[in-house]
C-alpha cells in the first residue's frame, strides 16, 4: 500500500466562491467592486482569500461573465430580463411573485427569497427551467417594503441582554431581534408592536425597536389593539387633531343658510341601524301639485366642516375610512363631527349636500339637482321600525322594535312617505336586475356582547325592504352624482367606484365546487354570467352549502375600487358609479363632495394624477380595515368557543386542503380546522380532484359542503385560530 505524500498544509478554498461573487455583483449590477470589497463584503481579509478573489474575478472576466469596467473594477454582465412584482408569501417561507409579465404567478424558493417579506414589492428574474410546470425565479432585490411594524409576543433572553419578538403574523417567516436598549419597558410576554430598524447583510433576523406596548396576549383590549396595530390602524385621533375639531364654529349661521336651498320645511326622516350614532344620510319626500314625487337624499355636508390644507383634512386623509370592529367603531372624523355638528339627528338643523330627483311611478326621472342644502330631520327610525311600517302598511310600531321600548305610532304623513318609497325601490331594484345587477345578500355575523365586551350570543343580519328601501336610494344619488360628472365635455376628473368583469378562470373553479352539490351554470356572455350566479344565490338560500357559495361567488368577483378611470361597476350593472352618500366615514366620497361643487360653481377640472394617487390610498386603506373587521370577527368567534368546548356542532366543509378539512358551523359560521394527523381513524389522503379526503382502507369520503359533526379542541385567541376534532357524520351518530 502506497503511503501519502506529506506535504504543505494548504489554506481552505472559500466555498462557492464563483456563484456568490456572481450574486454579489448582480445584486448591485450598477455598481462596480473592486476585490477589496468583494472581501469586505465576504468578510475575510487574509493573503490567501483575497489572491482567491483576485483569480476568481480574472477567471470570470475571461469567461465574459462579469466585465472589467476600469482597472480591477468589475460589474455583472446583465444579460438576463429582470421584472417588478409584489411578494405573496405561503406560510412555509415560500412565495409568488404576482407580475403584470407573466400570466401565471411565479414561485420563489425560501431559499431565493433574499430577505424580501410578504407584499413587498420586488425585482426579479426568472430561470429558464420550469420546476413541476411553473415558472421559478429569483428575487434580486427590494424596491419598497409593504411594511415595517409588526405585531408580537417578546421573549427576553435568560440574561435579560436582547430580546426577540416573535410576530402573530404566519407571514412573517422571522422573528425581529431587539437589542436590550429599545424594548420600550417590555417585559418577557407581552405583545407589542416593533418596528424593523434595519436587517443587516450577515444576520440571520431583522434588527428592531419597540414602539408600543400592547398588553398582555389574550386580553381583550390588548387583542383589539394588535388587531389595529398589524394593519398599521390607529387608535386614538392625535391630540392635536381633537383639539382641532373641537374648536370648530358648528353653528349654523343664517349666513350660511343664505347660500344654501333651504329644505327644511319638507318631510325629511333617517333609517339607520338601531345602535347608529353617525346618521350621514336623510330622504326627504313631498308629492308635486303636477303628481311627480320630489324625494331627496340629504347627505351630510363633510366637506363645509373638512377644509383642505387642515390637520382634520390630513388626518381624515390618513384614515380615509371608518373602520367597524366587532366591539367599537374606530371612526374618520373625531366624534364632535361624526356623532354630533355632521349627524343628521332627529329635530335639528344641518348643513347637507343634496341629490334631488323628480320621479313618477315608473321611476322615470324628470328631473335632477345637485346641490348644498339646509335640512331639518322630523324623525328617525331603526331598520326594524321601519320595517314594520312595510310590513303591516300601517303606522303602528311595536314594543318589541320599537326604539322607545314601547308601542307608538308614526305620522301619517311619514308612513305614506315609507309605503311610496318602498314600492318606488322595489321597481328600481327589478329594473337593477333585469340589466344584470348581481344581488349579494350575504349574511353579516353579529355578537351579542355582556358589559365586559364578552360575546354571549351569535346573530345573523340579513337584509330586509328597509335596508334595500335605504340601499336603492343611495344607489340613485351615487349612480346620477358620477353620471352627472361623468358625461360632461370636456371630461372632468371625478373619483369613481368601479368594479370590473369577473375572472373567467374563477368562474371555471366556482363551476367545479358548485357542481358537487348539483347546480349547473351558463357563463356564455355577460349578462349569462350575472343571471347564472343570481339563480345560483337564490337557489342555495336557506341550504347549509349557502355561506360556502356566497363566498365562492363573491370571490369569482373583481375587487371593487376607486379610480379616476371609470370603466363602470359590473355588479351593479351602472356605467358610472361613485361614493357620494357617506362621507362621515369614506373619505372618497368628501372628495366626490368637493370636486361636485368645484364642477358646480364652474370650476375647471381637478388634476388628474394627484385624484387616481388619492384614490389608491383610499383602496388601500379600505382593505386593510375590512382585514381588520374580518380579524375582529374571527377573534370574537373563538372567543365565544371558549365558553362551548364540550359541546357537538354540526357544520359544513367549507375548505379541503392537503393538511386538513376547513368546517364551518351552521348555528354561528364560526369556521376552524380539523387536522388530518387528528383523523385518527383511517389513513386519509387529500383528493385535489374531487375536493375531498379520503380515507384509504375505509374508502369513507370527507367531500366539500359535507355535514359533519365537530367538538373544539383548542382555542387560540392569540394566533385567532380554532381546532376541532371531527366526530364524523350526522348519520354515524345518531
Amino acid at each position: 500500500m502506497s503511503k501519502k505524500r506529506k506535504g504543505k498544509s494548504r489554506n481552505k478554498g472559500i466555498s462557492n466562491l464563483t456563484n456568490t461573487i456572481l450574486s454579489i455583483l448582480k445584486k448591485e449590477r450598477n455598481q462596480a467592486f473592486n476585490y477589496k470589497q468583494i472581501a469586505a463584503k465576504l468578510g475575510v481579509n487574509d493573503a490567501s482569500s483575497r489572491n482567491q478573489i483576485i483569480k476568481t474575478l480574472a477567471k470570470l472576466a475571461a469567461k465574459e461573465e462579469i466585465q472589467q469596467v476600469e482597472r480591477g473594477k468589475f460589474k455583472a454582465v446583465v444579460n438576463t430580463e429582470y421584472h417588478t412584482g409584489k411578494l405573496d408569501l405561503a406560510a412555509k417561507g415560500n412565495g409568488y411573485v404576482i407580475c403584470e409579465d407573466f400570466e401565471d404567478d411565479v414561485f420563489i424558493a425560501s431559499n431565493n427569497i433574499n430577505k424580501a417579506l410578504h407584499g413587498d414589492v420586488v425585482e426579479f428574474y426568472v430561470y429558464k427551467r420550469r420546476k413541476r410546470g411553473k415558472i421559478e425565479g429569483e428575487i434580486t432585490s427590494i424596491i419598497e417594503r409593504a411594511k415595517s411594524e409588526y405585531v408580537g409576543v417578546i421573549q427576553m433572553h435568560p440574561n435579560n441582554n436582547y430580546a426577540f419578538v416573535v410576530p402573530d403574523s404566519n407571514k412573517m417567516y422571522k422573528d425581529i431581534f431587539v437589542p436590550i436598549n429599545k424594548i420600550n419597558k417590555a417585559e418577557d410576554g407581552d405583545k407589542v408592536l416593533v418596528r424593523i430598524e434595519e436587517w443587516p447583510e450577515k444576520a440571520d433576523s431583522p434588527y428592531g425597536k419597540v414602539i408600543q406596548v400592547l398588553g398582555k396576549p389574550g386580553e381583550h383590549n390588548t387583542e383589539i389593539h394588535a388587531i389595529l396595530a398589524e394593519y398599521g390602524l390607529p387608535h386614538e385621533f392625535p391630540h392635536e387633531v381633537e383639539e382641532f375639531a373641537n374648536k370648530l364654529d358648528t353653528s349654523i349661521t343664517a349666513e350660511e343658510i343664505s347660500k344654501r336651498r333651504d329644505m327644511r320645511k319638507d318631510l325629511t326622516f333617517t333609517i339607520d341601524p338601531k345602535d347608529a350614532k353617525d346618521f350621514d344620510d336623510a330622504l326627504s319626500f313631498k308629492v308635486l301639485k303636477n303628481g311627480l314625487y320630489e324625494i331627496g337624499i340629504h347627505i351630510a355636508d363633510v366637506s363645509h366642516y373638512v377644509q383642505e390644507g387642515t390637520v382634520l383634512d390630513d388626518e381624515a386623509y390618513e384614515r380615509a375610512t371608518s373602520i367597524y370592529l366587532v366591539d367599537r367603531v374606530v371612526p374618520m372624523l373625531p366624534e364632535v363631527l361624526s356623532n354630533k355638528a355632521c349627524s343628521l339627528r332627529p329635530h335639528e338643523e344641518k348643513l347637507t349636500f343634496s341629490a334631488v330627483f323628480q320621479m313618477n311611478d315608473k321611476c322615470e326621472i324628470k328631473n335632477e339637482w345637485f346641490g348644498r342644502t339646509v335640512t331639518y330631520s322630523d324623525a328617525r327610525f331603526a331598520y326594524e321600525e321601519a320595517q314594520a311600517i312595510i310590513e303591516s302598511k300601517t303606522p303602528e310600531i311595536p314594543q318589541e322594535v320599537s326604539l322607545t321600548g314601547k308601542t307608538y305610532q308614526a305620522s301619517k304623513e311619514v308612513t305614506e312617505a315609507i309605503l311610496k318609497m318602498d314600492e318606488l325601490a322595489k321597481k328600481m331594484r327589478r329594473t337593477r336586475m333585469s340589466s344584470g345587477a348581481i344581488s349579494f345578500d350575504k349574511v353579516e355575523v353579529k355578537f351579542n356582547l355582556d358589559e365586559e365586551a364578552n360575546p354571549v350570543g351569535v346573530f345573523f343580519k340579513t337584509s330586509k325592504d328597509a335596508n334595500k328601501l335605504i340601499e336603492e336610494f343611495m344607489l340613485l344619488a351615487n349612480r346620477k352624482v358620477s353620471e352627472f360628472i361623468g358625461k360632461k365635455d370636456p371630461k372632468k376628473t371625478f373619483v369613481y367606484r368601479v368594479h370590473d368583469e369577473p375572472d373567467e378562470s374563477k368562474l371555471a373553479a366556482l363551476q367545479n365546487v358548485v357542481s358537487k352539490f348539483g347546480y349547473k351554470l351558463n357563463f356564455k356572455d355577460r349578462k349569462s354570467v350575472s343571471a347564472t350566479l343570481n339563480n345560483l344565490l337564490k337557489d342555495v338560500n336557506g341550504k347549509k352549502e349557502q355561506n360556502l357559495v356566497d363566498t365562492l361567488a363573491i370571490r369569482t368577483m373583481s375587487k371593487a375600487e376607486y379610480t379616476t378611470h371609470n370603466i363602470g361597476h359590473y355588479g351593479l350593472a351602472f356605467d358610472y358609479y361613485s361614493h357620494f352618500t357617506s362621507p362621515i366615514r369614506r373619505y372618497p366620497d368628501v372628495m366626490a363632495h368637493r370636486l361636485l361643487q368645484l364642477y358646480l360653481d364652474g370650476g375647471k377640472s381637478a388634476n388628474e394624477e394627484a385624484y387616481e394617487d388619492k384614490c389608491n390610498h383610499s383602496s388601500n386603506m379600505e382593505g386593510l380595515a375590512t382585514r381588520a373587521e374580518r380579524d375582529s370577527i374571527k377573534y370574537m368567534q373563538i372567543k365565544f368557543m371558549e365558553d362551548h368546548k364540550d359541546e357537538a356542532f354540526l357544520g359544513v366543509i367549507s375548505g379541503v386542503t392537503d393538511w386538513g378539512i376547513y368546517v364551518e358551523i351552521i348555528e354561528n359560521k364560526c369556521e376552524g380546522m380539523v387536522s388530518v394527523r387528528d383523523m385518527k381513524d383511517d389513513h386519509y389522503a387529500f383528493d385535489q380532484d374531487q375536493y375531498a379526503m379520503v380515507g384509504r382502507n375505509s374508502q369513507i369520503i370527507y367531500q366539500l359542503g359535507d355535514e359533519v359533526l365537530v367538538k373544539v379542541k383548542n382555542t387560540d385567541l392569540v394566533k385567532k385560530h380554532l381546532d376541532f376534532n371531527l366526530l364524523g357524520k350526522p348519520e354515524d351518530n345518531v
